[in-house]
């Protein structure tokens, strides 16, 4: 027997930039709410635009928009200078559509592209927000990410990081955007 999170709902995948922005907009308004602006994660990645690799939307089997994924090209500030991350999410599931797995689709679909990229040797650590037990199962975890600080509220348990490039990341530093 499969379940959703075995089997996502999602009838196509295809590249967040084949959707008119204001979609986009509208799914995330529905999923975080308007205020979703003040979040700290929109801080970290303040003024950057998304990745269109590793950014992806969900069309379910009528062929609507009931999800998306954004990855940002941010850095952890430090010292010695800026380290290129990647921030993953938002990740949106209109709310009517939560639970079927798209959100897992979506993810898996990313995961793989990156794989695909650290492949090529052009894959970063990434870096998101999130439920460990949620986004563990992609190797997401707290590990390495307690002496990282984010420009506003955030719970440290929250900062989830995964990748190879991980055991060379400074252990302490500064979220923000990418600069360079």
């Amino acid at each position: 027997m499969t379940t959703a999170a075995t089997a996502p709902a999602i009838a196509t995948l295809i590249p967040l930039e084949a959707v008119d922005p204001a979609m986009i907009e509208a799914v995330l308004d529905r999923a975080f709410g308007a205020d979703r602006h003040a979040r700290t994660a929109y801080r970290i990645r303040e003024g950057m635009d998304w990745l269109p690799g590793l950014s992806l939307a969900a069309l379910d089997e009528n062929q609507f928009l009931v999800a998306t994924i954004q990855c940002w090209p941010i850095a952890l500030q430090t010292q010695q200078g800026p380290v290129p991350l990647v921030m993953v999410g938002p990740v949106a599931v209109v709310p009517e559509r939560q639970g079927e797995g798209f959100g897992v689709g979506l993810m898996s679909a990313m995961i793989a592209e990156d794989a695909r990229l650290a492949a090529g040797g052009q894959a970063l650590a990434q870096v998101l927000i999130g439920d460990a037990e949620y986004y563990g199962r992609w190797g997401f975890s707290a590990a390495m990410t307690g002496g990282w600080r984010c420009p506003g509220p955030y719970e440290p348990h929250r900062l989830l990081a995964r990748g190879a490039a991980l055991a060379a990341m400074p252990v302490e530093g500064m979220l923000g955007p990418w600069e360079g």
